[in-house]
């Protein structure tokens, strides 16, 4: 044999030799996290847990009559498997009924003789049984619309539903009504990006005390990352939606070119690796020795994984800033809202660790799992995921959020905006855990 050939034979067994060991490294290590989270009963508990609750109804939680947009975007997957898919249909088809002429979606609906709660009620010829109401401070409402029919129509397949007609406009149109809305009500032409009040991170409660849902005379417009990237999320399920030869697709695709590299632009921050909490339009709500850029906003900051915007190397960094939040109280998980809360004196209208202002909520805690799983950090997501399990466990229920410092539940019970998100979440890695088993 020539020694040309001779060589070539022998660095192709050389190089077999060192880089299988490496492979077989790598798959035995997922197939000891697969086993491992394939014998966690825990995992198949809450899940069941989960499917249960969702599937005697539609409410957010046992604390409230309505049905809200924000929350029953999180657990339609979940009711589409446990219940009919008609009735999740006619209640997606509810919120399109209650659109205004300027194409807002409304927050919450409620049965007509149960709307008592001092809301500004809205009502509807298209459905006489029922009221509505918006909580005005927020601007994600449509957003979560159109992100609950793109979940509706993956799981049924019905693409029909895009050209049902509610009152005088195709579903279809009416999607597209209310990004018009936003476009021409809350976008910031400055900045590219859409505005909303003052809250915390996407949260629904102004600092001053009062009916904090609600545009008043105290308002303060700021942009946030929450409204942006779930607006982001918004276009890209309508754009996957829409025919490839309609031309309205194309133009979605540059919009959301466009947000993307407005959000990176002008919210993130390169050097913290973090989301600054506000770009304020018309002055601040808080005194002027407030160091708001200290406080991380977790919520958002995994809303804009899941639109897409984040590298491996950023949602690392990002991960390990909720892991140290998380560690600095004696009873949190990642999903913390904000880290240092916002002191009460700045922020009369919600005590520091309470409800939004770093209370602990699943309901973002578990998106984010979702987030890490469909970026490859399948330890992360398992590992992070069980102490959120444990206390559901322990206090047998699925609760609104959880005190920081006690570890203790509160707020509304059944709360099924949690069990929505670990829903999707137990299910992401359950099928990865199936793959490499």
């Amino acid at each position: 044999m020539p020694v040309s050939k001779i060589i070539f034979s022998l660095s192709v067994i050389f190089c077999l030799s060192v880089s299988f060991p490496v492979d077989a490294q790598t798959t035995t290590s997922s197939e000891t996290l697969a086993k491992q989270i394939l014998a966690d009963k825990k995992i198949d508990s809450v899940f069941l847990k989960a499917k249960d609750l969702i599937s005697k109804g539609f409410t957010a939680g046992s604390g409230y009559g309505e049905i809200w947009i924000r929350d029953f975007n999180t657990f339609i997957n979940a009711s589409l498997d446990v219940g009919s898919p008609e009735e999740v249909k006619q209640k997606l088809l509810l919120f399109f009924k209650f659109q205004g002429d300027d194409g807002n979606i409304v927050d919450g609906l409620i049965q007509k003789s149960k709307a008592s709660a001092g809301y500004k009620y809205r009502y509807s010829a298209l459905d006489t049984n029922w009221a509505a109401h918006k909580n005005t401070v927020e601007t994600d409402q449509e957003t979560s619309l159109i992100q609950a029919v793109k979940k509706y129509i993956d799981k049924t397949n019905d693409y029909a539903f895009l050209n049902e007609k509610v009152g005088d406009a195709t579903v279809l149109e009416r999607m597209i009504k209310a990004l018009a809305y936003l476009d021409k009500d809350r976008m910031v032409k400055e900045y590219g990006l859409i505005k909303g009040a003052t809250t915390i991170d996407w949260g629904d409660v102004q600092p001053e005390t009062g009916w904090g849902v609600a545009i008043n005379d105290k308002t303060k417009w700021a942009v946030d990352i929450y409204d942006n990237a779930m607006l982001l999320i918004a276009m890209n399920d309508l754009m996957s939606l829409l025919d490839k030869n309609d031309a309205r697709k194309k133009k979605l695709e540059q919009n959301a070119v466009t947000l993307k590299h407005n959000i990176r632009k002008y919210l993130w921050n390169e050097k913290t690796k973090k989301y600054i909490p506000h770009i304020y339009l018309d002055g601040s709500p808080f005194p002027k020795d407030f160091d708001e850029q200290q406080i991380l906003y977790t919520g958002g900051t995994t809303c804009a994984i899941l639109a897409g915007i984040h590298t491996e190397e950023e949602i690392r960094e990002i991960n390990n800033q909720f892991l140290k939040a998380a560690a600095s109280e004696p009873k949190a998980t990642i999903g913390i809202t904000v880290h240092p809360p916002y002191p009460t004196s700045v922020f009369p209208n919600m005590a520091a660790y309470t409800y939004q202002n770093a209370g602990d909520w699943t309901w973002f805690g578990g998106r984010m799992i979702q987030a890490l799983i469909q970026n490859g950090f399948y330890k992360e997501a398992y590992d992070e995921m069980v102490p959120m399990l444990d206390r559901i466990l322990q206090y047998n229920g699925f609760y609104e959020w959880w005190d920081v410092k006690t570890g203790k539940p509160k707020g509304s019970g059944e709360f099924r905006g949690e069990a929505g998100v670990l829903y999707d979440a137990i299910n992401m890695i359950k099928k990865w855990t199936k793959q490499n088993r």
